[in-house]
């Protein structure tokens, strides 16, 4: 009975912590406290349901338990405050039902994107804040450290508390300033989910991060910027069946078998770039999401137009100035004029001390190395891309092509 309650358990808190905490900091307007109180009602949960059992509803039972620890917290440090204001907070969370858990992960998204929060970290705080990361994940997403990225966090909970921002989604006026935060925290969900594909747990970051963006696109259906965002997480979210092989093996893109894509999310990701592109003024997830659509085009055709991609990339980079972008802008811009160009292009990122330690940088270097027949870099280049990297199929995907260099 403990191994079945500690499973359920996991089960329930890997589903509902990030609901269920958006909802007790929306009521409270402390997130650090209401991520206290649910960690005590999960404390309390592995005491109590090994011996007296599950219950029915294990979501509303830590749901219960939390908002008491909540209140219990909120008594200790008001020692002023009235019964009646205490009554009225408990009795406003005892108001929200399970259909209400969706809209308070949206006002908690964009109480993150508060004009008083740090912008360098609003992004970052509602990965961990409302979809459920933790703080070396976040870290390795925006390519800081992992002591950095807790302090950073640290410090914007006790902003939120401390200027007492409200969790609510923002009028129309106030939504261009919050947008950008909010769909990049979306997006570097959805990347955690797509590079973590060999753990069922983190693929489901993917189908949360699209359910996001559905509802973004559905608040905000005049924003292009959201049409581009859905469209570039479908037209990913497509391929992933032919990103393995039957026994596991992982497969390029450019060698993937296109019957195994799902069509119908194809259509969806083409009808969403459309509208955005109807819509106007061209950003950063629209573009990237083009790319996509050339890519998938190409591997149908046999052939991509490289001019385009490069065209894309040029546009990207200049609108980002993401050493990202630039990465994969050499890889393209090799495919047009050669590796030497590629890497050439790829050393204008070299200067930035964040792709030391990022995995694509290294495994682009090394395949454009390879190509230009320098063996011995290729070969250390790709034995620090091996090491990097946290999936062993692309490892072992990287470690066979560095077995196979010439010497």
């Amino acid at each position: 009975m403990e191994q079945q309650a500690h499973n359920l358990l996991e089960a329930v808190v890997h589903n509902s912590r990030p609901r269920l905490v958006a909802f007790l900091a929306s009521r409270t307007g402390d997130l650090a406290a209401a991520e206290d109180a649910f960690s005590e009602a999960i404390a309390s949960a592995l005491q109590v349901w090994p011996m007296g059992g599950t219950p029915a509803n294990p979501e509303a039972w830590l749901l219960t338990v939390a908002r008491r620890k909540l209140i219990d917290a909120i008594r200790g440090q008001r020692e002023l405050a009235s019964s009646e204001e205490l009554e009225e907070l408990a009795g406003s969370m005892s108001a929200g039902t399970e259909n209400g858990f969706s809209d308070h992960r949206l006002a908690l998204l964009f109480a993150c994107a508060h004009p008083a929060i740090d912008p360098a970290v609003r992004a970052p705080l509602m990965l961990q804040a409302v979809l459920g990361l933790e703080a070396d994940q976040i870290a390795a997403a925006f390519l800081i450290s992992p002591a950095a990225m807790a302090q950073r966090l640290v410090r914007a909970k006790t902003k939120i508390r401390d200027a007492r921002i409200p969790f609510r989604v923002p009028e129309r006026r106030e939504l261009p300033e919050r947008l950008d935060a909010v769909l990049n925290a979306i997006y570097a969900c959805y990347g955690e989910g797509w590079n973590e594909v060999s753990d069922p747990a983190r693929a489901e970051l993917a189908s949360e991060a699209i359910f996001l963006g559905r509802l973004i696109m559905e608040l905000i259906p005049q924003e292009p910027e959201a049409w581009g965002l859905l469209a570039l997480m479908l037209y990913a979210e497509a391929r992933r069946p032919a990103r393995r092989s039957a026994c596991g093996v992982f497969v390029p893109l450019m060698e993937q078998d296109s019957t195994l894509w799902n069509e119908q999310m194809i259509t969806e990701a083409e009808a969403a770039l459309m509208r955005a592109k109807d819509a106007g003024n061209v950003g950063r997830f629209q573009l990237e999401a083009a790319i996509q659509s050339a890519h998938i085009e190409g591997v149908r055709r046999g052939s991509v137009d490289w001019n385009a991609v490069v065209t894309l990339y040029d546009a990207l980079v200049q609108l980002t100035r993401s050493p990202v972008a630039e990465i994969n802008r050499a890889m393209a811009f090799a495919e047009l004029e050669g590796p030497e160009a590629g890497l050439y292009a790829l050393d204008w990122v070299k200067a930035d001390k964040r792709v030391e330690s990022y995995q694509p940088y290294w495994a682009v270097r090394s395949h454009l190395l390879a190509r230009a027949g320098k063996y011995s870099e290729a070969r250390d280049a790709y034995q620090l891309a091996i090491a990097l990297e946290s999936d062993s199929a692309v490892r072992n995907y990287l470690q066979k092509a560095c077995d196979a260099l010439p010497g």
